[in-house]
């Protein structure tokens, strides 16, 4: 029996992030016009290494409620104008913004953009006014270095949950 092993993680104050400041050439941009089609490209394009799968049968309508929802944020991450990966900020409350999602191409990682990404994902969600807590959730079956990449900028875990499949 194997066991998926989830951790949720918070920052609670703007002093709390380990911003990396270098972008080793990664350019970060939100994209404004919302548009569902792009959401669900990046998140099959991304999220394909990491069995993200719970979106994938959605409608076209349930994905233009989630992706031009005014609480919903995109960011892309080009590297020589090719997407390198994104991340969505949620704002969940009138105090609270989630990172719904996060993540780089599978030729991206390894260059050291993920730290210089969060970076931009966190800064960005306490820029969200009226932002109190910043909270996200990794797995084990995200990147090895995705729960270290998250406390490295700060994040500390205020819940673990362990599933056994």
């Amino acid at each position: 029996m194997s066991s998926i092993t989830t951790w949720y993680l918070e920052m609670t104050s703007p002093s709390q992030l380990k911003e990396v400041e270098e972008s080793k050439g990664l350019i970060v941009s939100e994209a404004k016009v919302k548009q569902f089609q792009l959401n669900r490209f990046l998140y099959t394009y991304i999220g394909a290494a990491w069995q993200w799968f719970d979106k994938l049968n959605w409608t076209d309508e349930q994905w233009r409620d989630w992706a031009e929802q005014d609480e919903l944020r995109t960011w892309l991450a080009y590297e020589a104008g090719s997407p390198a990966g994104f991340f969505e900020l949620n704002k969940t409350s009138a105090t609270e913004v989630e990172i719904a999602y996060f993540g780089l191409a599978p030729k991206f990682i390894g260059k050291g953009y993920g730290a210089y990404l969060l970076s931009q994902a966190v800064r960005s969600a306490w820029e969200w006014q009226g932002t109190e807590r910043v909270w996200l959730h990794t797995c084990t079956l995200d990147h090895g270095h995705a729960l270290r990449n998250y406390q490295a900028r700060g994040f500390q875990v205020y819940r673990e949950e362990v599933e056994q499949n």
